[in-house]
């Protein structure tokens, strides 16, 4: 893979991460429709790790404030303490899905139609969630409002993202809208849920590829597309949570489905 290669892999999985239109999918597609060998899950896990600090960088007061409510038992630490309880709640599905299920979605799922298909029901989905949230008149303001049972919804939701096309962000935003979030708090929470398991997915396929040699034949390869996916994701993310705070997630509805369209009529001609 050339540098300019990573830089493109590397802003299609900073842009796609966080706006509900799938990064694994979009991951899979590029490459297909620019004529490039695909790049592997090793390679999408490793440059997670530009998502994962943008995420840090952009919210790091939030972080720092769960660290404080651990190491710090009283009334002022507890906010901390339980975001970072629906954290560890949201994140235990996903983490348990991805040891058992992981290799079945490399091996098997890592094609057009499964993203094609995956892209136009949660579009549908993410749009009647949408419409039910407007409706409601007592919306939940803050992640902190959530009960754990909701808080572990969100989770099992997050954990239905290994399968192309999904979108990590998009079903946990449709979660968090059901458990009766905003919009807008809806994607902080699944923002701050992409941070643990970013870290163990990019973390561990890093080791891999450093035991394997890889880093050293590669590495500038990989600083490359980390660096892009770092300033792709920090992008996405403010435009998001802006974006979010007035407006509906029907542009995102419109664009899976007509990519998931697009796809599927290519692949039936």
């Amino acid at each position: 893979m050339s540098v300019a290669q990573a830089i493109v892999l590397g802003i299609v999985q900073g842009l796609t991460e966080f706006l509900p239109i799938s990064s694994s999918g979009h991951l899979i597609l590029v490459p297909r429709l620019l004529g490039w060998p695909d790049q592997g899950l090793a390679f999408d896990a490793v440059i997670h790790l530009g998502s994962l600090l943008a995420l840090v960088l952009y919210f790091r007061v939030e972080l720092l404030g769960i660290l404080r409510g651990f190491l710090v038992p009283t009334d002022a630490g507890r906010p901390g303490r339980t975001l970072g309880w629906w954290l560890i709640l949201g994140t235990l599905p996903a983490a348990l899905a991805g040891s058992l299920y992981g290799w079945l979605m490399e091996a098997r799922l890592r094609g057009p139609g499964v993203v094609a298909l995956s892209l136009i029901v949660w579009g549908l989905v993410m749009w009647i969630a949408d419409r039910q949230a407007e409706r409601r008149l007592l919306p939940v303001t803050s992640v902190l409002g959530l009960t754990w049972p909701w808080a572990l919804f969100v989770g099992c939701a997050q954990a239905i993202a290994l399968i192309p096309g999904t979108s990590r962000s998009g079903i946990t935003i449709i979660a968090g809208l059901a458990a009766g979030l905003t919009r807008k708090e809806a994607a902080r929470f699944s923002f701050l849920l992409g941070v643990p398991i970013t870290f163990a997915a990019g973390a561990a396929k890093a080791l891999d590829l450093a035991r394997a040699g890889t880093w050293a034949a590669g590495g500038g390869v990989l600083l490359a597309a980390l660096v892009a996916t770092c300033l792709a994701s920090l992008a996405a993310i403010a435009f998001l949570v802006r974006f979010l705070e007035r407006r509906r997630l029907t542009p995102f509805v419109y664009y899976r489905l007509l990519l998931g369209g697009a796809i599927l009529l290519l692949l039936w001609r």
